[in-house]
């Protein structure tokens, strides 16, 4: 009987300092998965490469990136949301995606992921082959009024899709076309499969500094001060009332123990100070101060949000 019942306290003794122990484990102690919801070499994916080799050197963990495109972003964050909520599946969430939730059926909600930080803001615009017969914005609207353009987006429902269906409000006659990889979008108007890109500046900067293409409008609030953009006009200037920058930031499944959020959005605050991260941002024609910390990067989301409702309701009514 002492026997059983010196077992029996062993037992649960064990049970009672479990949570304890599992409370105190290191985090992290295995690598953490960064998934990108879409293909290898777009802005969503070098922001994880990036962002992830800086990372692993402050947490000692390795960053593998998973590449899982589809539906304007949303199977990536599908497979996150499916994935425990321990902080070991990071995502790139980005404004492409977002803008979905301003549509009647996203795939997800805003409340079932955390934003640990905004990575990088970049100015969108329509881009052209420069062997085209476009060479200014006033060209290419003159020539949309007339006949059909077809325009390389990343999908229906994105910010590319809401600003071209804008246009189209406006009595340009743009057609947007989807491609999910971004390798296939950007080459679009090199092959002729596409008259227009819409893109951000850094993800097709080595087709604008090779030569391949020019951008012709910006959909931004002011002209930007980067010296090769200087003389593209922005969208405000044309009484054109829309912008939507891109913005990628970096999510956690919600539920996610709040210390490991915490030490997360740390780490990514200590990416953000980091000579490799801010040559990074250079590199990618992106504004130098992109980073938005975890306590004001819902309220940033939000708002953004706000603008992509504004402008979807307005080309339901037809309204400028």
């Amino acid at each position: 009987m002492v026997a059983k019942k010196t077992a029996w306290l062993a037992i649960a003794l064990a049970f009672a300092l479990a949570p304890a122990s599992h409370a105190q484990e290191k985090y992290p102690d295995h690598p953490i998965n960064f998934i990108v919801p879409w293909g290898p070499g777009g802005g969503a994916d070098l922001l994880a490469r990036t962002a992830g080799k800086i990372m692993s050197q402050d947490l000692g963990v390795s960053f593998p990136v998973l590449n899982v495109p589809g539906a304007t972003g949303q199977t990536g964050i599908t497979k996150l949301l499916n994935s425990p909520a321990d902080g070991y599946t990071l995502a790139v969430l980005i404004g492409d995606t977002y803008s979905l939730l301003a549509g009647p059926h996203p795939g997800f909600t805003a409340d079932q992921v955390i934003p640990l930080a905004i990575m990088i803001q970049q100015p969108s615009g329509y881009w052209v082959n420069t062997q085209s017969k476009w060479h200014t914005w006033q060209e290419l609207a003159a020539t949309a009024k007339q006949q059909t353009l077809k325009v390389a987006v990343l999908g229906f429902g994105s910010a590319d899709d809401i600003t071209t269906s804008y246009l189209d409000k406006q009595g340009f006659k743009f057609e947007p076309i989807p491609y999910a990889e971004p390798e296939l979008r950007y080459t679009s108007i090199l092959g002729g499969n596409a008259d227009v890109l819409y893109e951000q500046t850094g993800d097709v900067r080595s087709y604008f500094d090779g030569g391949k293409i020019r951008p012709l409008i910006f959909f931004y609030s002011h002209r930007l001060s980067i010296p090769q953009f200087a003389n593209v006009p922005v969208s405000k200037e044309f009484g054109y009332d829309v912008t939507l920058p891109q913005f990628r930031s970096i999510v956690v499944k919600a539920g996610t123990d709040p210390a490991r959020v915490k030490l997360l959005s740390e780490a990514l605050a200590k990416v953000a100070q980091t000579p490799e991260f801010k040559a990074y941002l250079d590199q990618q024609y992106a504004d130098p101060d992109s980073y938005v910390p975890m306590d004001k990067a819902r309220g940033f989301m939000d708002s953004w949000l706000t603008q992509a409702k504004s402008i979807l309701a307005s080309t339901k009514t037809g309204s400028k």
